[in-house]
C-alpha cells in the first residue's frame, strides 16, 4: 500500500491488467480484444487504462460518448474508437476530424449522418448494430421482427463506410436455460445477417458480440473483437453469479480513507444522522474521512458492512454521511488521527472486496465502481 494520501484515495495496479488481458485472451482464442474505458474505464482512469491495454496489445477501445473518445485521443491514444451510444449532430465534425468510429443506432440516425457527410463531402466510420433482442438501441433482427431492408440500407450509404456490426446480450450473466437459450438464438440471429449479407457480396467489416459475462461463458465464437469492461480490472457484475469458467483474474483497485478523529461515547448515546445506531456500552467510534460523495454508497448504512483498520474488520455504524462515515473500533487498540481504513482491498491477512460493498448497497460492481467520484484521486501502484 501506498502511503497515506489525501482524505480519501485509491489505488490501481495497472500491472495487473495485463494479467487479466491474458486470461481474457485464454477463454476467447484468437478473438481480439476491443477494451471497454466508459464512465471513466468504470472508475479506474479512462487514459490510464487504455495506455495499460495498448502495452499489452489491445488496439480498439469502447467509449460511451464523443466527450470520452476526445479524451483518449488528447491523450495521445491513437488506436481505433468505437462510441458505443449517441453524438449529437452538432457534434459529428468530431467523428471524421479525430477519426473516431460511430455506432449506428438506428436506420434514421444512419440516415442523418449520412447526409451530414455528403454536405461536408467526409466520409463518416461506422459501426452497424445489430439488435437481436436487448431492444435498445439498434436495428431490430429478432424472430419477432427481422428488419433486413433497414440493414441493407444502411451498408447502402453512400457516405458512411461500415466497419463493423455487433449485438448486445442481456442475459449472458445467466446460465439458467431460458437465458441460454435466449443468448444461443442471439448469437444465431447475428450470425445469420453476417451470412446473408456475406452472401450477397457486401462486407461486413470486424464483429464483436460478447460482453464480458459474454466472455466467460461462451468462450470462442469465431468473431473478431470481443468486449470486455470490468473483466480487465479483475472483477465480475457481481461475485454470487455462477459462471461457466474459471479465469483467473486480479483486481486492480483499492480503496482507503483516512482516520480524522476517534472518540469513545457512552452507552444510549448515538451515532450520526437519523440516530440508527445506539451504544450499548461504552464504545469508541473513528470518523472516517469518505462518504457518498465520495462514491462510499449509504445504502451500505446501518447493515454491519466492514472495514479494515490495522488488519482488523470493523462495523461502519449510523448513516454514511456526505464526505464522513464512522466505525466501531471497540476492538481495536490504538486507533488514532491519521491512521488507514481499507474499504477495497488487503489489509495484513484480511481483504474486503468491492462486491461486499455492492451486495450491501443492492447494486452490481459496474455502477459501484464507476460511482467513485472525479475528487478521489487515482493513484498508479506502480509509483
Amino acid at each position: 500500500m501506498l502511503e497515506s494520501y489525501s482524505r480519501c484515495w485509491t489505488e490501481i495496479d495497472y500491472d495487473a491488467i495485463g494479467h487479466n488481458v491474458r486470461e481474457v485472451q485464454k477463454l476467447v482464442g484468437n478473438t481480439k480484444i476491443m477494451g471497454i474505458v466508459k464512465a471513466n474505464a468504470y472508475g479506474h482512469g479512462s487514459v490510464k487504462c487504455a495506455k495499460a491495454l495498448e502495452e499489452n496489445g489491445v488496439d480498439f477501445f469502447g467509449v460511451s460518448s464523443v466527450d470520452e473518445a476526445l479524451e483518449l485521443r488528447e491523450a495521445g491514444i491513437e488506436s481505433s474508437i468505437l462510441i458505443l451510444g449517441y453524438t449529437p449532430p452538432e457534434h459529428f465534425h468530431y467523428l471524421h476530424e479525430q477519426n473516431i468510429t460511430q455506432s449506428l443506432v438506428s436506420l434514421e440516425y444512419a440516415r442523418k449522418l449520412n447526409e451530414y457527410a455528403k454536405e461536408e463531402d467526409v466520409i463518416i466510420h461506422a459501426h452497424c448494430k445489430i439488435d437481436t433482442g436487448m431492444n435498445r438501441t439498434g436495428i431490430q433482427y429478432q424472430k419477432e421482427k427481422k428488419d433486413w431492408d433497414s440493414i441493407i440500407e444502411v451498408f447502402s450509404l453512400t457516405k458512411i463506410s461500415v466497419d463493423g456490426m455487433f449485438t448486445r446480450f442481456p442475459v449472458s450473466d445467466d446460465l439458467g436455460e431460458e437465458s441460454a437459450t435466449f443468448t444461443k438464438r442471439q448469437i444465431e440471429l447475428f450470425n445469420e445477417v453476417v451470412s446473408k449479407l456475406k452472401s450477397m457480396g457486401i462486407k461486413t467489416g470486424v464483429l464483436h458480440v460478447q460482453n464480458s459475462y459474454g466472455i466467460l461463458n461462451y468462450g470462442d465464437l469465431g468473431m473478431d473483437y470481443c468486449r470486455p469492461g470490468l473483466l480487465y480490472m479483475g472483477v465480475t457484475s457481481d461475485d454470487a453469479v455462477e459462471i461457466a469458467s474459471e479465469p483467473d483474474f486480479i483486481p486492480v483497485m483499492s480503496l482507503y480513507a483516512n482516520v480524522s478523529v476517534v472518540k469513545v461515547i457512552e452507552e444510549g448515546q448515538t451515532v450520526g444522522y437519523g440516530r440508527h445506531f445506539t451504544a450499548q456500552g461504552p464504545t469508541r467510534i473513528a470518523t472516517i474521512s469518505i462518504g457518498y460523495a465520495d462514491g462510499l454508497p449509504r445504502l451500505i448504512s446501518n447493515k454491519k458492512h466492514e472495514v479494515l483498520i490495522h488488519g482488523q474488520r470493523c462495523p461502519l455504524v449510523g448513516n454514511v454521511c456526505m464526505d464522513q462515515c464512522m466505525v466501531d473500533v471497540t476492538n481495536v487498540e490504538d486507533v488514532k488521527e491519521g491512521d488507514v481504513c481499507c474499504l477495497v482491498g488487503r489489509q495484513g491477512d484480511e481483504v474486503v472486496t468491492i462486491d461486499q460493498i455492492s451486495r450491501d448497497a443492492c447494486t452490481i460492481n459496474n455502477e459501484t465502481l464507476s460511482a467513485i467520484a472525479a475528487r478521489v484521486p487515482r493513484l498508479d501502484k506502480r509509483g
